[in-house]
């Protein structure tokens, strides 16, 4: 069983800048896959990004490449997502979530998520 807790949501003006963390349980973190995905209020949950086991290979939804930037740290078994340049249409849930798949883009290959955290972003 993987549980995977996130921090570091909240209000920010736009513009801005906020860092997410997930902290995850196993000792086994290195083989998952993690992705960032986001729902905001009346809409489905989207991508937003995604790294490799070992960090060497990340992915981005159109909308965040350039302004996102997720990384690992195994040692610590967290992985964080940096955002900056926050818009308001960045205001969502985020949930961090772990994969042994393949696809990353893809809620339905996630084995595992965390419960969220709030970003709002005002303009």
């Amino acid at each position: 069983q993987v549980q995977l807790v996130e921090s570091g949501g909240g209000l920010v003006q736009a513009g801005g800048s906020l860092r997410l963390s997930c902290a995850a349980s196993p000792r086994t973190f290195v083989v998952y896959a993690m992705g960032w995905f986001r729902q905001a209020p009346g809409k489905e949950r989207e991508f937003v990004a995604a790294i490799s086991g070992s960090g060497a290979s990340t992915y981005y939804a159109d909308s965040v490449e350039s302004r996102f930037t997720i990384s690992r740290d195994n040692a610590k078994n967290t992985v964080y997502l940096q955002m900056n340049s926050l818009k308001s249409e960045d205001t969502a849930v985020y949930y961090c979530a772990a994969t042994t798949g393949l696809r990353w883009d893809r809620e339905m290959d996630y084995n595992y998520w965390g419960q969220g955290t709030q970003v709002t972003v005002s303009s």
